[in-house]
């Protein structure tokens, strides 16, 4: 009897210890916001991304915006986002980047092809008038060839209709 009590007491002690949470630092992916509203911090891995990196953009910023479909408009969300990374750029004013446009798989490639390119020309207009040089953004289509999503869905189609930011 002895045993079987000393047994449900290391478990419950065990388990106990593997069920504590992180302490809460302001938002959902676990980073806080510093004086000028840019995240301080990341939820990824250890806690400490690199500043002025590809990770750090992605995780602190945004490193993509979406599309609707055959439009190359930007969407409220999608302005947003991009002003979050003029600031970022104009604070790593050494940095160079890459517009990724992509498509859904939907129309032939000569056609997605042009609309990545019109999509990534629409994502680094808006960051040139937001005062980053031209010529620290570069743009490349790849149409339909890099799906983000595998799949015929509209939710596939959503999340592989994007611009993305790349860190050169």
């Amino acid at each position: 009897m002895y045993m079987k009590v000393l047994s449900l007491f290391a478990a419950v002690v065990l388990m106990a210890a593997c069920s504590s949470t992180p302490k809460d630092s302001g938002n959902a992916n676990g980073a806080g916001l510093g004086n000028n509203g840019m995240t301080t911090g990341s939820g990824i891995g250890n806690g400490s991304v690199r500043p002025g990196t590809q990770e750090d953009l992605a995780a602190n910023v945004g490193d993509r915006v979406f599309f609707q479909y055959d439009h190359t408009d930007l969407t409220p969300e999608g302005r947003a986002t991009l002003d979050r990374q003029a600031a970022w750029l104009k604070q790593y004013s050494q940095l160079t980047v890459t517009i990724e446009g992509h498509c859904d798989e939907r129309g032939t490639r000569e056609y997605n092809i042009g609309l990545g390119n019109r999509r990534a020309t629409a994502v680094k207009n808006y960051l040139v008038a937001l005062g980053i040089s031209s010529s620290r953004v570069a743009i490349i289509s790849y149409g339909k060839e890099r799906p983000a999503v595998v799949g015929d869905s509209e939710d596939a189609f959503a999340q592989n209709r994007r611009g993305v930011t790349i860190v050169n």
